[in-house]
This record gives structure tokens, C-alpha cells and sequence, in this order.
């Protein structure tokens, strides 16, 4: 009887210990961004984020992709609000951030010194930075253009980060993957700018061992 009980509590244990996490229980990938990450007029369910998720589920990768994109955000925004971002079990933290700075003509120097704050706070805590490259469009001359296509590249170096180029890549311009706006990615365009990151997250997951 005593090893009969033993026995099934051993199971138990064991069952216990090798059962799947559950979502909530999941070392975290936050996708730290603005509309194009929130899913302005599509919907957090089909932002790119959560085709994200699926990537991670079909590769049999256990993490959790948190959606904290804010519409309209700027890099100093989003500033004041990482450390709520950066809760719980983070391992990746994706900064796909910039776009309303350009819009703005935020100075090139402000927003490298905004991502630098959010890359350092969170390589201070052991979060590898995945850094999504934004471009503006040249109405601010083509000296700001290239400056701040230049300063994603520069805090990729600076901080010997993973770089995305522009997550826009092949979907901007495109009607079929741009909501009438032409500024936000429908469904498919958000599918289409997760795709140009998993490659990069992939490699992460798999290569640097998180």
C-alpha cells in the first residue's frame, strides 16, 4: 500500500514537473511599439504581435508575446512608460519605435538618447534588445531622412544589438497590404511585417540560448 501511494505521488511529481507551461506562467517577448504594433484598425488579434505568437507556438517555442504597442507613441512616451513594460519574466524586448518621432521631426539626438534609455534599462536587467529600424519620409529634408535611418544602425553598433531593417520593408506603399490611410498595414501587411521580423527572433530564441 505505502509503496503503491509512493509510487503514484512520484508520477504526479513527475507529471507535474514536465507538463507544458502555461501562457501566463511563460518567460515573456514584449513587442514595445506604437500603431504598428498595437494594431490601429485592425485589432491587437491580427497586429503583428500576435502572428508573432504563432511563429513562437509552431516553432514548439514556449514564450509569450505581450502586445505593448501604443497608438500614436513617441520614443519619449514610451520612455515613461517601460517600466511597466518590462514586468515579469522578460527575456526579448522588440523596440519597434520611431515612426511618430519622424512624423514629428523629433531632433535625431533626442531619439537616440529615448531608445538608448529604453536599451539600457533593459540590458541592465538581462533583456536581449531586438531593435526594429524605422525610415521618415523626406519632408524634413533628405539630411534628417538619413540621419535618422543612420541612428538605428548606430545604437545597433553602440549596443551590439540584433537590427530588423525598416519592418516596413516590401509592405509600405503596397495597397493591398496598407489600410486606406496608406499609413497602417491591414491584416496582411501586419502579417507581412511579422515575417520580416521572425527570422530575426527565431535566430535569437534558438542561437543565444534564452
Amino acid at each position: 500500500m505505502f509503496l503503491s501511494a509512493l509510487t503514484l505521488a512520484l508520477a504526479s511529481a513527475i507529471a507535474v514537473a514536465t507538463a507544458p507551461q502555461s501562457v501566463a506562467e511563460r518567460p515573456r517577448i514584449v513587442a514595445f511599439g506604437d500603431s504598428l504594433t498595437s494594431g490601429r484598425g485592425i485589432g491587437s488579434e491580427s497586429a503583428f504581435p500576435a502572428i508573432l505568437q504563432q511563429r513562437v507556438d509552431e516553432a514548439g517555442l514556449e514564450y509569450t508575446v505581450v502586445n505593448a504597442g501604443v497608438s500614436g507613441d513617441t520614443t519619449t512616451g514610451a520612455v515613461r512608460r517601460l517600466e511597466r513594460a518590462l514586468e515579469g519574466d522578460v527575456r526579448i524586448l522588440i523596440v519597434a519605435l520611431g515612426a511618430n518621432d519622424g512624423m514629428r521631426g523629433v531632433p535625431i539626438a533626442q531619439l537616440k538618447s529615448n531608445l538608448s534609455q529604453i536599451i539600457e534599462a533593459a540590458q541592465a536587467r538581462g533583456i536581449t534588445v531586438l531593435l526594429c529600424g524605422m525610415e521618415t519620409l523626406p519632408i524634413r529634408g533628405w539630411d534628417y531622412t538619413v540621419a535618422f535611418h543612420n541612428a538605428y544602425r548606430d545604437l545597433a553598433r553602440q549596443y551590439d544589438v540584433t537590427l530588423v531593417p525598416f519592418i516596413l520593408m516590401n509592405v509600405i506603399g503596397k495597397p493591398e497590404l496598407m489600410q486606406p490611410d496608406r499609413a497602417h498595414p491591414n491584416a496582411a501587411g501586419a502579417r507581412a511585417i511579422a515575417e520580416n521580423i521572425w527570422p530575426y527572433l527565431e535566430t535569437l530564441l534558438r542561437d543565444v540560448g534564452l
